[in-house]
């Protein structure tokens, strides 16, 4: 098997929704999810989840994953980069379990109704690619409308995002006149470990796009009744991972 681990955040801190990383979501902590779909691949060899909270992490290993760590306060606050708690379980994995895995992989609990293929078939594409082709990987979907048809304002009038242009009648014209555009999601992210050490960055500047479907990421409270809504409707969106 490849050398992969999966990396799960889901510290304890969420503000706008109390908990919010082992909220339930159809009768299952929201964390509980991408630790299955990681568990689900055929490509992730280890699933280890870091949080600064004990009682998360009981609940991450009633589902498979590993604790190993305690996350320190420190990289546990709102402000608190990505960057930081990921060298933080990377330095923990090599100083105490005398490796550096090739890849990792990033499953935020934010983003829970993935389709594993969609993780394994991102994992095959970076594999692919060598160290100079791609930095990173991350998984991005088409937006509804281009951001070249996006408005801002500057002392109440509008202009152009992208031109910086007050004549706004270009974004009017037909969307298929505009380059597509892409939002960064949540499904997948995938680093080099190597990358990572030598750069103290987890992107870099090649950073090869991953196309999924639009996803349903939870942010509020509304965010987590849609989603109830729609494994109403749905009830396979969980049973893919809870049977």
């Amino acid at each position: 098997m490849l050398d992969v681990v999966a990396i799960i955040p889901a510290r304890s801190g969420s503000k706008g929704v109390t908990d919010k990383n082992i909220k339930l979501l159809a009768g299952k902590p929201l964390l509980a999810y991408s630790i299955v779909a990681a568990r689900l691949s055929k490509k992730i060899g280890r699933v280890v989840v870091s949080t600064d909270s004990e009682y998360y992490a009981e609940i991450a290993r009633e589902y498979g994953a590993e604790t190993p760590f305690m996350r320190p306060e420190e990289l546990s606050v709102d402000s608190s980069a990505d960057y930081e708690w990921v060298k933080h379980a990377l330095d923990w994995i090599e100083d105490n379990d005398g490796y550096q895995p090739e890849y990792l992989i990033h499953l935020r609990p934010t983003t829970p109704l993935r389709e594993v293929s969609y993780i394994d078939a991102a994992i095959d594409s970076m594999v692919k690619c060598d160290s100079d082709t791609a930095t990173a990987l991350r998984s991005v979907h088409e937006m509804s409308q281009t951001a070249y048809k996006a408005l801002e304002m500057e002392g109440g009038i509008l202009k152009c995002i992208c031109s910086g242009s007050f004549d706004i009648d270009s974004a009017n014209r037909p969307r298929q006149r505009f380059k597509k555009t892409y939002d960064a999601n949540g499904y997948v992210d995938i680093y080099r470990s190597s990358y990572i050490k030598k750069n103290k960055k987890l992107l870099g500047n090649r950073v090869l796009a991953y196309i999924t479907p639009q996803v349903y990421e939870v942010d509020t409270v509304e965010d987590f009744d849609y989603l109830e809504y729609q494994i109403a409707k749905y009830p396979e969106l969980v049973s893919r991972f809870f049977g």
